[in-house]
């Protein structure tokens, strides 16, 4: 991030001033996660170009893509802020406008590693913003280390009555498939069966699903094993509960929270300077701070303390990102998964 000087600042200032009064009537809508907006983050924008951002929240992908598609082409939004998997989705179904790259050179600021992935080759269409993955968590006073290694752990009888498990269907799926040796993200009913089969059998060492702050139940001692996220994991390290995340060796369960211009929005010009400015460094940095999840901006790792970007609990090593495989849309048949799920959860 650039220092600036007192009489260079107090002339952007003026600067955005004057912007601001040459847009006073500029207003764009933006439609994303909560906690990835952390106080006077866009007013701060509305200083610095004069656009005025109004601020939607939504609790899950299939919330906000629902709105969209109620929406129709009259839709609002004008920047949004789909998971991998739906960005896939949505723009196979011509939902997302294609982004033009020459206007975010933030966009260079980011790792490789989290662009030109499948659900979205080239990033024709999103950025990274936030990312995230999950794996498997215990309580290091109650499982020495080395207890978890494998996704295929969690099905060991001693465990019984004793793990929580994400409330996601394709979360329990994709860890199932993958150890089978399957592709999780299959479309085939066969396989899907059988791995609802094999869920089955893990059925009896299941205490509760939890996707809503899942970190809750290891800080209140209610579990000391199962399926959660890196960041919820961090967060309760901070909170002074002795939990680590063990990477299975099939590969742990990575998302992305990304940033997309709807194909209705009415000003993609200042949606894309407003997705340049939330993912560029000074922006991703304070972030990463606030919700404690990995930030895809290499330039505001640098900034960050040494003891977040050099926990391997948090910041995944390379071979767990190459071993790993991203969600991706699977159509109708995410439909079969769901079937299935409401199945598991009501078998016991």
């Amino acid at each position: 991030m650039k220092k600036l000087s007192t009489v260079f600042t107090v002339g952007i200032l003026g600067l955005a001033v004057q912007t601001a009064a040459n847009a006073k009537d500029e207003v764009i809508y933006l439609y994303d996660w909560a906690e990835y907006i952390p106080p006077g983050l866009l007013e701060d924008f509305t200083a610095e170009t004069g656009i005025k951002v109004i601020f939607s929240s939504f609790e899950s992908n299939e919330t906000m893509y629902a709105k969209m598609k109620t929406m129709g082409d009259s839709g609002g939004y004008d920047v949004i802020a789909p998971s991998n998997y739906f960005v896939s989705k949505m723009r196979k179904e011509g939902m997302l406008m294609p982004l033009d790259h020459s206007k975010l050179p933030s966009l260079q600021e980011l790792d490789p590693e989290m662009l030109d992935k499948p659900y979205d080759p080239g990033n024709q269409y999103s950025v990274p913003q936030i990312f995230g993955a999950t794996a498997i968590a215990y309580n290091s006073d109650i499982y020495p280390a080395g207890t978890f290694n494998s996704w295929n752990d969690l099905w060991k009888p001693e465990f019984k009555d004793k793990l929580q498990l994400t409330d996601d269907a394709r979360e329990l799926f994709h860890m199932t498939l993958v150890t089978m040796g399957e592709d999780p993200n299959t479309t085939n009913p066969e396989l899907i069966k059988k791995a609802y089969e094999k869920l089955l059998t893990l059925r009896p060492n299941v205490l509760t699903f939890n996707s809503d702050n899942p970190a809750n139940s290891f800080i209140a001692g209610e579990v000391n094993a199962g399926m959660l996220w890196n960041g919820s994991a961090f967060i309760a390290r901070k909170e002074g509960m002795p939990i680590n995340i063990s990477w299975p060796k099939e590969g742990a369960i990575f998302w992305m929270d990304t940033l997309a211009i709807p194909a209705t929005s009415k000003n993609p010009e200042a949606a894309h300077k407003l997705i340049n400015y939330l993912i560029s460094a000074p922006v991703a940095e304070k972030v990463a701070l606030e919700v404690g999840y990995p930030t895809p901006n290499l330039l505001a790792r640098k900034k960050l303390p040494k003891e977040i970007v050099e926990d391997s609990q948090l910041y995944p090593p390379l071979e767990v990102m190459k071993s790993s495989i991203w969600q991706d849309d699977v159509g109708d048949v995410s439909a079969v998964y769901e079937n299935y799920f409401q199945q598991f959860k009501a078998a016991k």
